[in-house]
């Protein structure tokens, strides 16, 4: 007869395969790098949060910290969707520092330093947008989580047209908007949604060639991201679903049983 306790080897084993699966080195599909990350439900609060900011705040206020909120976007984005090697480091870093120099640049109210921070608040929402839309269409499954990701990617691409065109706007030596409307935040933001979403109220409109080209664009934009990847995603997803009763659903292949006269001759 044994004289240890028979369960001792299999505890051990226990114990090492949850140290193992904490620290990220179990099988696909549970604790290990498959699964980090990818998480958007964050992301598309803190999204909706910083569009109704700038909506209902004040114009100077809304322009100078946009670009604090937009650069929280990118690390927030730079978590949920991680990258090999150490980009997250040199991205964070280059996202912290150019954020800084810009916010402090806008302060001056020089024309060439609000034109910068609208150039780089295009460029962390360009950057954020390809992360999230990298990772939504490289995981293997769709999940709620895709769904939020895609919503996501879809507000950073209104933001980052309505920087465009702040950018365009104070680059340029004519009014952005026809009939001298006023061109800020607020109304570049309305009109970057109504265009992504073919909306067209009219009541705003690009005199420029380039702001007209720049529309262009991001009507295509929106059309092609929503008739491709948001409507593939929504489809593909399936909620998880009890299995059904063994036997039910299926078909008898002989109605007629062993002993009918068809299977004799």
């Amino acid at each position: 007869m044994p004289t240890g306790p028979p369960t001792a080897d299999h505890t051990q084993d226990h114990d090492a395969s949850v140290l193992a699966r904490l620290a990220g080195w179990g099988a696909p599909g549970r604790t290990g790098s498959s699964q980090g990350g990818a998480r958007y439900g964050l992301l598309l609060l803190v999204l909706i949060g910083t569009y109704l900011f700038s909506a209902f705040g004040g114009k100077q206020l809304a322009a100078e910290v946009q670009v604090l909120l937009f650069a929280a976007v990118l690390l927030i984005a730079l978590r949920t969707s991680p990258l090999p090697g150490h980009w997250p480091v040199i991205i964070g870093a280059i996202t912290v520092i150019g954020s800084l120099v810009t916010f402090l640049t806008s302060l001056t109210a020089d024309r060439s330093g609000t034109a910068a921070e609208d150039l780089w608040k295009t460029l962390l929402l360009l950057m954020t947008v390809i992360m999230v839309v990298r990772r939504v269409l490289a995981k293997p499954t769709v999940t709620i989580q895709s769904i939020y990701g895609a919503l996501s990617a879809y507000l950073i691409v209104g933001l980052m047209f309505a920087s465009g065109y702040a950018a365009i706007q104070r680059l340029g030596e004519s009014p952005f908007f026809a009939n001298g409307q006023s061109a800020n935040t607020q109304t570049f933001q309305y009109f970057s949604f109504t265009t992504l979403t073919t909306l067209g109220y009219g009541d705003f409109t690009a005199v420029q060639n380039g702001g007209r080209s720049v529309a262009v664009l991001e009507a295509l934009t929106g059309q092609i991201f929503l008739a491709t990847l948001v409507a593939r995603l929504v489809a593909a997803y399936r909620t998880p679903s009890s299995p059904e009763p063994a036997g039910r659903g299926r078909l008898p292949e002989d109605v007629d049983g062993l002993g009918d006269d068809e299977d004799r001759d």
